[in-house]
């Protein structure tokens, strides 16, 4: 069994104390639904053959037989270690917590580059597992401090809200791109072209020629409806304002008759969309 030397305050012979100790580690390479491990009592010990960890009840309490049978054989707590995986690995990162274990929590890019792999490798959960059980003697790895819940709560609800805030922006950009191989011009009518009578209005006179195809009047009362909060004054006045954009826009029907298909099928972008 290897060994390290541990000395006391003097270096005398007659009283350096040497004691063996011993690290275990289980390396764990993280999948949805059911991960790769595998044990080692020390530096060069590999303990058995790599085994799946299952994310179930039933799977964690087989793993907590492993980590008891560890714990039996050396006497000390193994420590897990495992690179995060974005909300795959919290299955078993709290269970960790919740028992009271201290695992090593690794940057996916500092794990490859530590162990000499590409990113784009291909893929071996087993390796892995047994790597990143050799990774942990060669490097001087920080245990991770587990996060309270507040803080846990707000970076949760802040990734949530970056996500949504990504989607309802690309969807804007999205609707931009079917816009301007049809009406251009429209973006300039109402002070927001995603307002709900913005859109609404779109629905009903999708191109330029649909616009100058009826009377003005028509045009005032039809946004009216569509926004009867305001003024008929304010109506008449985008009205005009959709004439003299249809008419300064650059072409009157879509080039493509798919272009137009396209936009029609933003019907439910009023209620996706509007702001």
């Amino acid at each position: 069994m290897p060994t390290r030397r541990v000395r006391g305050a003097t270096d005398r012979r007659t009283t350096v104390e040497e004691r063996v100790i011993v690290e275990p580690v289980i390396g764990i390479d993280i999948a949805k639904g059911v991960s790769k491990a595998q044990i080692f009592l020390d530096r060069g010990r590999p303990h058995g053959r790599g085994f799946d960890i299952v994310h179930t009840a039933d799977g964690l309490a087989a793993l907590q037989d492993r980590l008891q049978e560890v714990e039996t054989l050396t006497g000390v707590r193994p420590v897990p270690i495992f690179e995060s995986t974005g909300h795959y690995h919290r299955t078993l990162s709290d269970y960790f917590e919740d028992q009271g274990y201290a695992y090593v929590l690794l940057n996916p890019l500092i794990a490859h580059q530590a162990q000499g792999t590409s990113l784009r490798k291909v893929k071996t959960d087993a390796q892995d597992a047994y790597r990143l059980g050799e990774l942990f003697y060669k490097e001087t790895l920080e245990r991770h401090q587990p996060l309270g819940a507040e803080t846990l709560n707000l970076r949760t609800l802040t990734r949530q809200h970056e996500a949504v805030t990504r989607v309802y922006v690309q969807t804007k950009l999205q609707f931009q791109t079917v816009l301007d191989p049809v009406f251009p011009a429209y973006r300039d009518v109402f002070g927001s072209l995603y307002s709900q009578v913005a859109l609404k209005v779109l629905l009903d006179f999708p191109t330029a020629d649909a616009v100058l195809a009826v009377p003005q009047g028509e045009l005032a009362e039809r946004i009216a409806a569509h926004c009867p909060s305001r003024s008929a004054r304010w109506a008449a006045e985008k009205a005009h304002t959709l004439v003299e954009a249809a008419q300064r826009n650059p072409f009157r029907q879509a080039r493509i008759s798919s272009s137009h298909l396209v936009l029609t099928m933003w019907r439910m972008a009023p209620k996706n969309i509007a702001k």
